[in-house]
């Protein structure tokens, strides 16, 4: 499975509808693209900054979805007030494992690091067995991902909660799990942002 992120530097009043034309506008043309299998929009309404992700079934699929959705792209950026300001990511899901689906007031706390590119299959291994189930201990914990880029070493880890509440509740707890497990891992931390679960219509299947 993989994975295309676009992230949007929003203008905060402008997230309520770029949300919607996501939503109505965006979501069926992509979705109905062969090979996806899925769109998620993540957004911080006090910064502005918000992720838009799609799956796909296969390499190939992204592949060839490039060039339909730059249009869609651009649009979206306009709606959300960007100025044109994206940045587009791809990568291989490596790893997904669901507790339970969110609802209405979920929140995702996403990690970005970076490892030596010859040492991912390290990484995935270990997240499987050492920091999933810490993951999955934490307060409000309904699904966490992994995706990997093999040629630069960049990763990003997802963790959805429940509510804002729980991961509030859940913060310095994680700060913990991320320094311990960063160190064994030999990572270097490039990034942390929390982020409102705006839309998470997916089927990506369990990858752990």
């Amino acid at each position: 499975m993989f994975a295309r992120s676009t992230t949007i530097q929003a203008q905060p009043s402008s997230i309520d509808a770029g949300i919607a034309h996501v939503r109505d506008e965006i979501m069926p043309v992509v979705q109905a693209m062969d090979g996806c299998v899925g769109i998620s929009l993540l957004a911080d309404r006090d910064t502005g900054r918000c992720i838009v992700t799609t799956s796909w079934e296969t390499e190939d699929a992204m592949r060839a979805s490039r060039e339909r959705v730059r249009s869609l792209r651009d649009r979206a950026a306009e709606t959300f007030g960007s100025g044109g300001d994206t940045q587009v990511d791809e990568w291989e899901i490596a790893v997904l494992h669901r507790d339970h689906r969110s609802a209405d007031g979920a929140c995702v706390r996403a990690t970005w690091l970076k490892v030596a590119p010859g040492l991912l299959d390290r990484t995935i291994d270990f997240y499987k067995t050492s920091v999933l189930p810490s993951l999955e201990e934490l307060e409000g914990f309904c699904s966490a991902s992994l995706m990997i880029d093999r040629a630069t070493g960049h990763c990003v880890s997802s963790t959805s909660f429940d509510s804002s509440d729980a991961m509030d509740h859940n913060r310095e707890q994680a700060r913990s799990l991320r320094t311990s497990r960063l160190r064994e891992l030999g990572a270097d931390q490039l990034d942390v942002h929390e982020f409102e679960l705006a839309l998470a219509h997916l089927r990506v299947p369990e990858l752990a």
